[in-house]
């Protein structure tokens, strides 16, 4: 699994970012874990295509005690197997890189 992974947390940095995950309603019900959503633009054009019937496409974000784990796999929320589940083109990734990175820097988190 490719993963793109923030460490050397605190511990009460990765409480504030849970906080704030939820407080956006991202969490997806297991303790931890996010479903980050992605902006359509980005998709791969099978993704597009699949917005209504597997969408929508999110990237998972596990949130520990010391680092974030970004998982670089784009994933449908309304299908486990289908062919638009696939890795992140590189400009995705570079937008989500980009968009964790604003996140942490809004919290005050050194990442």
């Amino acid at each position: 699994m490719r993963w793109l992974v923030i460490d050397e947390l605190l511990p009460g940095d990765s409480i504030r970012l849970a906080e704030r995950l939820d407080a956006m309603e991202l969490g997806s019900g297991i303790t931890g874990l996010y479903w980050l959503p992605l902006p359509e633009s980005l998709l791969s054009a099978i993704q597009q295509e699949h917005t209504a019937s597997c969408g929508p496409h999110v990237m998972a974000l596990e949130v520990e005690d010391t680092l974030v784990r970004l998982e670089l796999l784009v994933r449908a929320r309304a299908r486990l197997r289908c062919d638009c589940l696939h890795y992140a083109s590189p400009a995705l990734v570079a937008h989500m890189a980009d968009y964790l990175s604003q996140l942490l820097a809004e919290l005050q988190i050194a990442g």
